[in-house]
């Protein structure tokens, strides 16, 4: 082994290279087969091709209702009763901005809507595209001072039967409930079930190499606890998944925020998609009921609408929380999430937060890094060894190689000591990245001085300065042997492009890096002082 700084290049260009392949895999998620539908004991629902038209019609509006709690101010069409924009009043659209963030909408270039009906044979959302217009008490609803629970009921009668499309809201919390009770008075059995689905433009999938984000569908079952299906997947075939136990959600989900609906206690439900033009829905339809003359029933779903807050999401149902996408290292960023958000409980600063998760993360590394600069100093000490073994032997490879290992033996080195520390630490490092990525804690929360929004790049570059020049001095004081001068040209330029390639990083993943870098100067100088005293180390 020529040189331990060669292996310090390889691993940094393999961290270089799984950053990038992980946002090739949020961009283009692979293909996936549909699921079929697994048999039960109760019945799956119908298709919602069976009920409604591939393109039905759009029915003009009556009115629209606002309703307004702690969190949220929706828009309700009265017709069809669909949820069509969503403001996050806690949560600005940009920074400094008044505007609350819009998470649904619906604008001409971009639809994002939460539909619900009843369709079936006595179904009210007709296949002719015709929607009920409800009858609701006031235009608009507020949750009050002191008011924990906000109900919304909207009525409908036709044919003898009575229908109660209720909105229940909560204060602090993102899920919607909705209900349907129906009443039978019509002197005949009556027939249909409930379906939920999320509307939005067919687009890409979104993201950028420094921001390597997702936009698209994504589904829960107990088959599977979280896949996404992108734009591309729907336009490439319908989703059709059953859920025998009724456990499972469909969502719509970005950066940051998400959608979904949840449907409730209703086994038999079907998973599905469909492409309508420049339109892509995922949703749940659940079982037919039949109800007796005189009798009632009730159907339920919950509609989350907000940021990717775990905590709230994995109460609301489960697997809900694994819209904050880690990736394959989930096991570890998941955790690390989570120290980060109790550190800031106490700092009461995200970038105070990230710092001191960055020096307890690298505090735990230490014996490898000890044992990694250790190694990489021992091989230096064995150059002239190597050196004078390779112009005795010359091009006998297989002579060089095993007299090399005699040597290692004798030495007590391990050639792959200054390697192995550095692929113990890759998934913890990728692991960081992803937390700090997924977190919405970071979106807009300022550090320090110019530093106002932890998951923008800063605009004055003066982090990924900061952490181009540590890096730098890092690789002034590790031990090389490199001679060959094109070697010494790559390792010269790395910082360069490290910095470069961190230009457009948010700041919190720079400030991450930069007091990184700053925690290895640190134990590099600690390192290397003991390994002088025991003779090891010299440059």
């Amino acid at each position: 082994m020529d040189s331990q700084r060669n292996i310090l290049l390889i691993a940094l260009a393999l961290v270089s290279f799984l950053l990038f392949q992980q946002w090739q895999v949020a961009k283009n998620p692979a293909p996936q087969p549909v699921e079929q539908a697994q048999s039960s004991s109760t019945a799956p629902a119908p298709s919602l091709a069976d009920d409604l038209d591939p393109a039905p019609a759009q029915q003009a509006s009556a009115k629209t209702i606002t309703v307004t709690t702690d969190v949220l101010t929706l828009s309700i069409d009265a017709v069809g009763g669909d949820v069509i924009t969503a403001d996050l009043n806690q949560y600005s659209a940009e920074l400094n901005s008044a505007d609350p963030f819009v998470l649904l909408k619906n604008e001409a270039g971009h639809q994002f809507i939460a539909q619900s009906g009843l369709v079936g044979p006595q179904g009210i959302d007709l296949s002719s595209g015709n929607r009920p217009a409800y009858q609701v008490a006031a235009d608009s609803f507020t949750l009050a001072d002191g008011q924990d629970e906000l109900r919304i009921p909207m009525t409908y009668q036709a044919n003898g039967l009575e229908y109660t499309k209720t909105f229940i809201l909560k204060r602090g919390s993102y899920a919607v409930d909705v209900e349907y009770d129906v009443v039978n008075n019509s002197g005949n059995n009556a027939t249909f079930g409930m379906y939920a689905h999320l509307r939005q433009n067919l687009m890409d999938d979104g993201g950028s190499i420094t921001m390597p984000t997702y936009r698209g569908g994504a589904y829960s079952s107990e088959e599977t606890r979280y896949k996404k299906y992108s734009f591309d997947d729907m336009q490439d075939r319908n989703l059709s998944v059953n859920l025998p136990d009724g456990q499972g959600w469909a969502a719509m989900i970005q950066h940051y925020f998400a959608t979904a609906w949840v449907p409730r206690n209703e086994p038999g439900t079907n998973l599905y998609t469909r492409v309508i033009g420049n339109l892509g829905d995922i949703g749940v339809r659940m079982p037919n009921k039949t109800i007796a003359n005189g009798d009632s029933a009730q159907f339920k779903a919950t509609l989350w609408i907000g940021p990717k807050l775990q905590e709230q999401m994995a109460e609301v149902a489960p697997n809900l929380d694994l819209v904050v996408d880690y990736g394959w290292l989930w096991f570890i960023a998941k955790p690390l999430h989570t120290l980060l958000s109790f550190i800031q409980g106490f700092v009461g600063n995200w970038g105070l937060a990230i710092i001191c998760l960055t020096f307890i993360v690298r505090g735990a590394m230490y014996p490898l890094t000890k044992a990694q600069y250790t190694s990489m100093a021992k091989m230096r000490m064995l150059q002239p060894k190597l050196q004078a073994m390779r112009e005795r032997i010359g091009d006998d490879r297989q002579r060089m190689s095993q007299e090399m290992m005699e040597l290692y033996k004798k030495e007590k080195v391990n050639p792959l000591g200054g390697c192995l520390p550095l692929l113990l630490q890759m998934p913890i490092f990728i692991a960081l990245y992803w937390a700090l990525m997924e977190s919405v804690e970071l979106r807009h929360s300022p550090f320090f001085g110019w530093i106002t929004d932890l998951s923008a790049q800063d605009p004055y570059y003066i982090l990924p300065l900061l952490m181009g020049a540590s890096m730098f001095m890092i690789q002034k004081m590790s031990p090389t042997t490199v001679t060959d001068p094109m070697q010494q040209k790559i390792m010269t330029f790395m910082p360069v492009m490290f910095t470069f390639f961190f230009l457009f990083f948010p700041s919190g993943l720079v400030l991450y890096w930069l007091v990184s870098n700053v925690v290895t100067l640190i134990q590099q100088t600690l390192i290397y002082k003991s390994l002088e005293k025991k003779g090891l180390h010299s440059k």
